[in-house]
């Protein structure tokens, strides 16, 4: 059973009432329900409750973190920044969705600026799936549409991505890097771009099949962790 957080900062669904008619309970809790008990553990957390919600004792019964952020990213504290991203580095899974790629721990992880351009236009996005045999990918169709979202358009200042699995097109025009994966330490990191907050997008079946693909994917390898640092050799030296 993986287990699994979703994170919101759950400040939208509180103070403007276009988003609370989209996601009554916020985007968290549609998130949980739609990801479902899929051989999933799910459990939330927000930015008001202590710590986050994010305390040590917490992340460390985490196998993935699902991250949703906007207008709070300058209030989440660094040191839970940091305590984030060293769990990554020690193997938990991150998946970034939205304007999350703005927030500390994914700029943190990329070491870029994560900066792009966008619009609100309510315009369709079509998301292409551009490699077809990777695991996210997994039932997704060849290409899907979104009747209206905000649009993000390159360029799209993070690293190259270890793989591109998705791409969207927009009705205006632009194009985009949707579905990126990241390795980070022993940690994988999935970057979905969907999800603005008066849409709802996140019931559209589709979104939620990848969002369930990047668990499986993302949650730890089971492998064994890597020791470092001065080391007894394994075989015997002999003198030269």
């Amino acid at each position: 059973m993986v287990k699994v957080t979703v994170w919101n900062e759950f400040l939208h669904e509180n103070l403007h009432e276009e988003v609370r008619r989209v996601y009554p309970d916020g985007i968290h809790k549609a998130l949980a329900d739609g990801i479902g008990t899929d051989g999933f553990e799910v459990r939330t957390a927000t930015l008001d409750q202590p710590e986050h919600g994010l305390t040590d004792e917490f992340l460390a019964n985490t196998d993935v973190l699902i991250w949703w952020g906007h207008m709070g990213h300058d209030k989440v504290e660094d040191y839970i920044v940091d305590r984030v991203h060293a769990r990554v580095m020690n193997g938990m899974g991150l998946i970034v969705l939205h304007s999350g790629h703005f927030s500390k721990i994914f700029k943190k992880l990329m070491g870029t600026g994560c900066d792009l351009k966008w619009r609100e236009a309510d315009e369709k996005e079509r998301i292409w799936v551009i490699n077809p045999a990777h695991p996210i990918a997994a039932g997704i169709p060849e290409q899907f549409v979104l009747d209206k979202e905000e649009m993000y358009g390159e360029h799209f200042d993070i690293p190259v991505p270890d793989e591109l699995v998705l791409v969207s097109w927009f009705e205006g025009g632009e194009v985009f890097r949707t579905g990126c994966t990241f390795f980070r330490g022993q940690g994988k990191v999935f970057y979905f771009r969907p999800g603005h907050e008066t849409y709802p997008t996140y019931y559209n079946a589709n979104v939620l099949q990848v969002i369930k693909n990047g668990i499986r994917w993302a949650a730890p390898s089971g492998a064994a962790a890597p020791i470092r640092g001065n080391h007894q050799p394994l075989e015997e030296i002999k003198p030269k």
